[in-house]
């Protein structure tokens, strides 16, 4: 249907009657969104209605300029108004992105902040990681009858976390990517590592975590409960253990939300598994350096290996993180680099002594890969776009 593409425009590269276009369809979408919420719904001024304008707003914006997949970002749109119904609701969990988690924490005054780490991403239109910590120790002074639970391993983290007004509860969650955090964030001086914890001349130190994993186990000062997982990954461990903190302070038992965190085997797509043709293909998504590190230690070691990255607004228009991925570490494998920057991908291959074949076409470098299970790992945009692509039977 070329009369769509001419006046909606696909992608980034949109003309002004394209946005033009786009603009006015979201003026009139963001009204059937309200009419679905009922006017009261966001007639109120509380903080709950001003987080979900926040949201509503920032996110409807990303179709505007076409940082996001059009029909996705709409049909996201209305779990909106659905939370906004449920005024009656006793908690609201909302994941927010670093760089509006300031913003959106002065106007709910939550209860609880859950920090993982902090991680240098899309440098070419964000802010340092140093400023992104200072954004965030700047609204923690301010809410102190909020809990923040908070990684230990982390030093920018920490940095963060120790200025909060409110209690902190530290858990050791990990950081295996330290790249970002060589030197202290307080005073700047090389941070002093061992192997029991980091620290700085300047006091600051790695703290005493409350929360820690032991094998299996999750403990808690002088208790532990059973941690089983349906992801793979140190990292989801850690995430599970985060998660399981945030529960606790929430007053869920702790058996009851570890059971719970067992059943997850997917999230938005991620750790998915498709069958196509004579393939079985595991979806996952990495972004940046900091999510390489952690998704190396997951991908078998003779399973076949597509890497899929764009370079469109919402992954960041440099590539040049990739040259910080240790893909040396790859064992030996049939491999593919591809996504619309797929020749970046292959050319940070080369210079890593890996073999691979170049083929922008995720779907294309599939057919080239032996029969059996295959491991896709792509970016933002790329992982969304293939799989739209796969569940419309392509």
């Amino acid at each position: 249907m070329e009369w769509v593409d001419t006046i909606f425009g696909h992608g980034t590269d949109l003309n002004s009657l394209q946005m033009s276009t786009r603009a006015i369809l979201i003026f009139f979408i963001t009204l059937l969104l309200l009419r679905i919420a009922g006017i009261r719904t966001f007639g109120k001024k509380s903080a709950f209605d001003n987080v979900i304008t926040i949201l509503l707003g920032s996110i409807l914006s990303r179709a505007v300029v076409g940082a996001s997949p059009f029909i996705p970002t709409i049909l996201g749109c209305l779990a909106l108004p659905a939370l906004a119904e449920r005024l009656d609701a006793q908690r609201a969990v909302l994941e927010i992105d670093e760089l509006h988690l300031a913003s959106v924490a002065r106007c709910c005054d939550p209860s609880a902040i859950v920090l993982l780490n902090l991680s240098r991403d899309q440098l070419d239109r964000a802010t340092e990681v140093r400023w992104t910590a200072a954004s965030i120790a700047g609204v923690l002074s301010e809410l102190p009858e909020t809990t923040v639970l908070a990684n230990a391993d982390d030093p920018m983290t920490v940095w963060a976390a120790e200025n909060a007004a409110g209690p902190v509860e530290w858990v050791a969650a990990g950081s295996k990517w330290r790249a970002d955090s060589l030197s202290c964030p307080r005073c700047g001086r090389l941070l002093v590592e061992t192997k029991a914890r980091w620290s700085c001349d300047c006091g600051l130190a790695q703290p005493q975590p409350v929360w820690w994993l032991d094998g299996e186990l999750a403990c808690h000062l002088d208790s532990s409960i059973p941690l089983s997982l349906g992801l793979p990954g140190e990292v989801n461990r850690a995430n599970a253990l985060m998660a399981l903190a945030a529960a606790g302070r929430a007053r869920v038992p702790l058996r009851q939300a570890g059971d719970a965190i067992a059943q997850v085997r997917q999230v938005a797509g991620r750790y998915a598994t498709i069958t196509r043709g004579r393939h079985v293909i595991r979806l996952l998504l990495a972004k940046n350096p900091a999510g390489w590190s952690a998704m190396l230690s997951m991908l078998g070691t003779a399973r076949p290996l597509i890497i899929a990255v764009n370079a469109r607004d919402a992954d960041g228009r440099d590539t040049s993180w990739l040259w910080d991925v240790d893909f040396a570490a790859l064992d030996p494998r049939p491999i593919a680099a591809s996504g619309e920057r797929a020749a970046d991908v292959g050319v940070r291959l080369s210079y890593a002594g890996i073999d691979h074949h170049t083929e922008p076409d995720p779907l294309a470098a599939l057919g080239r890969l032996p029969a059996g299970d295959v491991d896709l790992v792509a970016n933002y945009t790329a992982f969304y776009s293939l799989r739209q692509r796969l569940a419309a039977g392509e």
